[in-house]
């Protein structure tokens, strides 16, 4: 007589754990009138299936990684960023009315960022526009920044806080940068940026930004100096042309290398005659 039916439940549908921990995907049977079901784990991810446990045994990149708590249940050890996917607990007994039940437990690993890559501009005019850059690709879920000038923290928006109001900068926490629409004198300083989630935190090294002032005086100098030299160097060529230094000898008098040919001749040499003979042209 079949009675009653397989039903399974599950402690946490939703487990998240830091990589490299252990973690229990719970599944547990809670009613069924057969003594030995058949279980059976997989893996779902990237649109793909693979076994996890299946004929009483783990399988694929599990083994030695895991085993089986209780009758149900799956206990990983060790886990790693690709061991997030979602996980299906199959229980087929074939003495129940409703002989199949499943559940879908969705595991996620945290990552804990490493050192931020940080781009920092060295020297900026004062009133020139400035962005300095924060990236980080390892951590889980993606970190957010934070960005600290003398180890002070930056608020996203200089103009609110009146700290900061002789700056002029936005900061994006989700891409990590960090733009100065004019840099003034107060925004030079040691920066650095900290990646954060929830698996922890890293911090990219000190880099000192300098903002400086243009001088004005000097540049304008430069440029007078530049074009006086230019002038020195016109007026000098054209001296020199007038002198005739640039004049070449031997444009004065016939080259040697020409020599004359009398008129109505054409001097012409054969292979055959190997040597040079004339015939005579009638000009009509």
């Amino acid at each position: 007589c079949l009675i009653g039916a397989v039903n399974l439940k599950s402690s946490n549908r939703n487990p998240v754990v830091q990589e490299f921990e252990s973690v229990e995907l719970s599944c547990i049977i809670t009613d069924s009138q057969t003594n030995d079901p058949r279980i059976e784990w997989k893996k779902i991810q990237d649109a793909q299936t693979t076994y996890v446990f299946f004929d009483n045994k783990i399988q694929g990149d599990l083994a030695g990684r895991a085993e089986l708590l209780g009758k149900t249940s799956l206990k990983i050890w060790n886990v790693t960023r690709t061991d997030s996917a979602l996980y299906r607990c199959e229980v087929v007994a074939r003495n129940d009315r409703k002989a199949i039940d499943e559940i879908v437990i969705e595991l996620t690993v945290q990552v804990k960022p490493v050192p931020p890559v940080c781009r920092v501009p060295k020297a900026v005019p004062v009133g020139k526009a400035a962005t300095l850059h924060c990236q980080e690709s390892e951590g889980y879920p993606p970190p957010h920044y934070s960005w600290y000038r003398n180890d002070v923290l930056l608020p996203t928006n200089s103009r609110a806080n009146p700290r900061f109001r002789n700056s002029s900068f936005l900061l994006n926490s989700e891409t990590g940068t960090l733009v100065f629409s004019a840099v003034h004198k107060e925004d030079s300083g040691q920066y650095y940026c900290i990646a954060s989630n929830d698996a922890g935190s890293a911090r990219c090294e000190e880099q000192e930004m300098e903002v400086y002032d243009l001088n004005i005086g000097g540049i304008i100098g430069g440029v007078l100096v530049v074009l006086a030299v230019l002038a020195l160097i016109t007026v000098g060529i054209c001296c020199a042309y007038r002198r005739g230094y640039f004049i070449s000898s031997k444009q004065n008098g016939e080259s040697y290398k020409n020599p004359g040919k009398p008129d109505g001749v054409n001097y012409i040499r054969t292979n055959e005659e190997g040597n040079f003979r004339h015939k005579s042209s009638f000009v009509i």
